[in-house]
């Protein structure tokens, strides 16, 4: 009986852990590695044939988004998730899998002039549709085997529509364990998702740690509809664009809710009837899952807020599905909020409409849920003055801001009371899913308050029978360290070094011509700024 991390280990991204009972290997998530974390999303560290299923917390594409290589590559079990997180994958491994063939498309265009050889998309939408008739769902509460030894059950876990956190019962011979994947943790009092349930008994807790360092910067009681209202106000009293970029389902659902709610308090003094539109490919279907049953998943009152799709419709609100669509309201000078995927602006539509507002200083560019390390969002909450996109030098003159309280996490508080709720206390706690840094503080905490828990490493085998680690796996990789009091300008050419070396790793397995050229190239800059 042995637990082995594959993903998210000292990561904020990739979910992925691999349970071994009774001769079956269960998943719990296989999502896409992003910003920092990325490594080779092509590889997956086992054998997707020598598995038997896989359990799915909740549709975010960093805990599902390599599902559809994991069957390409031979899984033919399984997939169980809650009846929500069923409807909202298919939705968003077809998404992806749209992405991952238009960014190949891209690539191959413009490598084609270069001479490169064509690559292939991480997975294609065949893929992705092959995936989703693996999809077996259930409601919450309910108790399910899912191979002999093994059953789960699905708890609220307040994040997303349909999320939640696993308890999972292992059984050989005459022993039993209890293993519970907190999966992500919700924040409390969120507009339309339901606060977070607690699990009162395991053995064994997997816990996410995203914000374990820090508490969310809000009020007692946060007045969301009005705090965004003031940056909308300000911003298109200015002549500017409000870009939100935002994953297009949960997240987008919450800023509908808002904004409908400051129209119909007037709120927005500079333009009352301000446009906002939903650039989103996945808007359509979203909005049928949001208006479809949703009893045994959010509130009456929410449910009834929600009814025939009233979310959807208020005087200015605009979903657009086609990139025609999408392109045209770069042409179009009228001010208005623009809410587009991705969340973290590494694929997307939001990575056109960047392009055209990150110059423009009367625009701002407001960020609503996690930037991950390494990722642009994170990238531009830094400070950064340019970044490229779409091999274009873009200047960041619009005014960005970091909407702290709205994030769909707990923060440091919020996981205390989530892993305090146990009693007794577990054997083990394995801090996973945030930055590595972040990682190993809260597994501090934790430590602090009379828990055993460490944040284990990348590959690393827990034996959970005994208790013990059976290996270590590999150590993180350190993060990269600028020269204290160096001039930003030497700061920022540092930044660039380290990520020279991401790409670096990036094209390990290339054609021997351009890995050829690559150093050719590199060494003729060099020799050219060697002093």
């Amino acid at each position: 009986m042995k637990l082995t991390f594959f993903g998210a280990a000292r990561a904020v991204t990739g979910s992925c852990h691999c349970v071994e009972c009774g001769g079956k290997k269960i998943l719990v998530d296989c999502g896409l590695q992003q910003g920092r974390d990325e490594k080779d999303n092509q590889e997956l560290d086992f054998n997707a044939g020598y598995i038997d299923a896989v359990v799915v917390t909740h549709a975010h594409i960093d805990h599902s988004g390599r599902i559809p290589l994991l069957v390409k590559q031979g899984f033919e079990g399984n997939i169980y998730c809650t009846r929500l997180t069923g409807q909202l994958l298919s939705i968003m491994l077809r998404d992806s899998a749209h992405i991952q063939e238009s960014d190949a498309q891209w690539q191959n265009q413009k490598g084609k002039r270069a001479g490169q050889e064509p690559v292939e998309p991480l997975y294609t939408v065949a893929d992705a549709e092959a995936a989703i008739r693996h999809i077996v769902t259930c409601e919450y509460g309910t108790r399910l085997q899912i191979e002999d030894g093994v059953k789960v059950r699905f708890v609220d876990a307040g994040h997303l529509l349909g999320s939640a956190s696993v308890e999972m019962w292992l059984t050989e011979g005459e022993e039993t364990r209890k293993v519970v994947f907190s999966g992500d943790i919700g924040n409390r009092d969120q507009p339309i998702i339901r606060d977070p349930e607690y699990i009162r008994e395991a053995d064994y807790v997997l816990t996410e740690s995203t914000y374990g360092d820090r508490l969310h910067d809000m009020d007692e009681k946060p007045d969301y509809t009005a705090d965004l209202a003031a940056i909308i106000d300000e911003t298109l009293g200015r002549g500017g664009n409000v870009i939100i970029p935002s994953f297009a389902v949960g997240r987008t659902q919450e800023l509908l809710y808002f904004m409908r709610e400051m129209k119909e308090q007037g709120l927005v003094k500079s333009v009352p009837n301000f446009q906002v539109v939903v650039d989103s490919p996945l808007a359509g279907e979203a909005t049928r899952i949001f208006s479809g049953d949703l009893h045994g998943y959010l509130d009456e009152e929410a449910i009834a807020a929600l009814k025939g799709g009233a979310l959807f419709q208020f005087p200015g609100l605009t979903i657009t599905e086609s990139s025609v669509e999408s392109r045209a309201l770069n042409e179009d000078k009228i001010p208005r909020v623009i809410i587009s995927a991705s969340g973290m602006c590494d694929a997307g539509r939001i990575r056109h409409h960047l392009k055209h507002n990150l110059w423009r200083p009367e625009c701002t560019v407001v960020f609503v849920g996690f930037q991950a390390e390494g990722s642009l969002g994170r990238r531009l909450l830094n400070g950064v003055t340019s970044v490229k996109l779409f091999g274009e030098e873009i200047a960041v003159r619009a005014k960005i801001v970091n909407f702290h309280g709205l994030s769909s996490h707990a923060d440091r508080d919020g996981l205390l009371r989530w892993i305090e709720s146990y009693n007794p206390k577990p054997r083990q706690v394995f801090v996973v899913h945030g930055d590595v840094e972040v990682t190993e503080l809260y597994a501090n905490t934790l430590r602090q308050r009379g828990l055993a828990a460490h944040a284990p490493n990348y590959e690393e085998v827990y034996d959970l029978l005994t208790n013990q680690m059976l290996s270590p796996g590999l150590p993180p990789e350190q993060k990269p360290v600028t020269t204290p009091g160096a001039s930003p300008a030497y700061q920022r050419l540092e930044e660039v070094g380290h990520k020279l070396m991401e790409v670096i790793a990036h094209n390990k397995g290339g054609t021997n011509k351009d890995l050829g050229k690559f150093a050719d190239q590199l060494r003729a800059l060099i020799e050219k700024w060697d002093r």
